[in-house]
């Protein structure tokens, strides 16, 4: 559902005055001011307003709001869930029953002006198909946009994102580039990882690089783009009939980045075989050996999974025995060991939670071969055969 005119719908309690637009202003007081009493487009206070009024109305017929998502409503009748997620003045609803559905559009219309758009194809840029065996989430529409944008519509494609024998480094010998160009590159790619975990540890090397940028980081962020251009239609699969368990992949690329020696923390979370959430991320920490940038990658995944725990909760879902598969056997000894030695006590004590979940049965760490883990395609670059093995294993498909 989409709001019509939804900023002219809240009243915002602070005192905001404009002027007289030009050539209609006042004769008798061409000299004052207006004071704003509903919400103007492009206030600040215009979509926290907004939201005040949607929410207000919402809980005044029965809903309640999410603990974690705070733009989730909730309305529960017996065993059936009317779900509904607002953002700004775009509205999605799912029930397990449609005549909550029909209830709530006709609720909503009683108050504003609303236009019923019909069954979830596309969202903030997401194309979503549901089938009857699975929904499949993709942004092959914006790959294409992008590419136009760019200049990359006819250029000949690559097989993997990134080459894995030419690392990104501060490389001050070569030539400067247009750093607007750069960064609006980058920006654009960022937005497509929210469907393409593939591109998501090579934009994130190239956008390491912003301040320092050089003619061969552009070459690398070309070469996404060329990347993009063979394989356009990439998009998550989420199937029906898969099992509704809570589990991760954790990994971490040691010493990596090669301006100051950080690691890279790779994360990902699946529902059953559904890939919900990913990280790519450089440490905050140097770490001193591989072990601890996997116990920290280790900690920052169990945060996700934590989030993600407590979200479902909202759903009416209390999802326990939480699996993560690590890859490093002496990170999965240091969470079992429940004793501070010389090679941890210097790790920042915040890590050190996903020991007491752990002490406490809360979820289980489990040793992983590193060709099985998937988590690996968000640390670091690989050759086509294990890339293309990575990007099948965490539900990238072609429809």
């Amino acid at each position: 559902m989409d709001v019509k005119s939804a900023f002219l719908y809240g009243k915002i309690e602070e005192e905001v005055y404009v002027c007289q637009p030009p050539r209609f202003e006042d004769p008798h007081f061409p000299n004052k001011v207006y004071k704003v009493e509903k919400e103007l487009h492009g206030l600040h206070q215009a979509p926290r307003a907004w939201y005040e009024t949607l929410s207000t109305y919402l809980l005044n017929n029965g809903f309640h709001r999410g603990e974690i998502d705070k733009t989730l409503f909730i309305r529960r009748h017996k065993d059936d869930i009317l779900l509904v997620h607002v953002y700004v003045d775009d509205i999605i609803i799912g029930s397990t029953k449609k005549k909550m559905s029909t209830e709530f559009e006709r609720l909503m219309h009683e108050n504003f002006q609303m236009s019923s758009i019909g069954e979830l194809s596309f969202y903030l840029g997401l194309q979503v198909k549901q089938k009857s065996d699975g929904i499949f989430i993709s942004q092959d529409k914006y790959g294409v946009e992008i590419l136009k944008k760019f200049d990359f519509a006819s250029i000949k494609t690559t097989s993997t994102p990134m080459e894995t024998n030419k690392p990104l480094i501060k490389d001050e010998k070569t030539k400067n580039v247009d750093v607007h160009l750069y960064r609006s590159m980058i920006r654009s790619l960022m937005y497509l990882t929210a469907s393409r975990p593939d591109i998501m540890f090579d934009v994130c090397a190239c956008a390491w690089f912003q301040v320092t940028l050089k003619t061969s980081h552009l070459h690398a962020v070309k070469r996404i783009f060329r990347y993009l251009k063979g394989q356009p239609k990439l998009g998550l699969w989420h199937p029906k009939d898969s099992p509704f368990d809570l589990e991760a992949y954790s990994n971490s690329d040691y010493a990596r980045a090669s301006l100051d020696r950080k690691s890279t923390t790779g994360g990902c979370q699946f529902l059953g075989k559904r890939l919900i959430s990913w990280q790519c991320k450089k440490q905050t920490i140097v770490a001193n050996s591989t072990t601890e940038g996997e116990y920290v990658a280790a900690a920052n995944c169990y945060g996700q999974m934590l989030w993600i725990q407590n979200q479902m909760l909202d759903y009416g879902y209390n999802l326990i025995n939480m699996n993560i598969y690590i890859d490093n056997e002496s990170t999965i000894c240091i969470v079992k060991n429940l004793v501070s030695h010389s090679k941890t006590k210097h790790i920042e004590i915040r890590y050190h939670f996903i020991r007491d979940s752990y002490e406490k049965k809360l979820i289980q760490v489990i040793k992983i071969h590193t060709d099985k883990n998937v988590a690996d395609l968000l640390t670091k670059a690989f050759d086509v055969s294990r890339f293309n093995f990575s990007i099948a294993s965490i539900g990238l498909l072609n429809l």
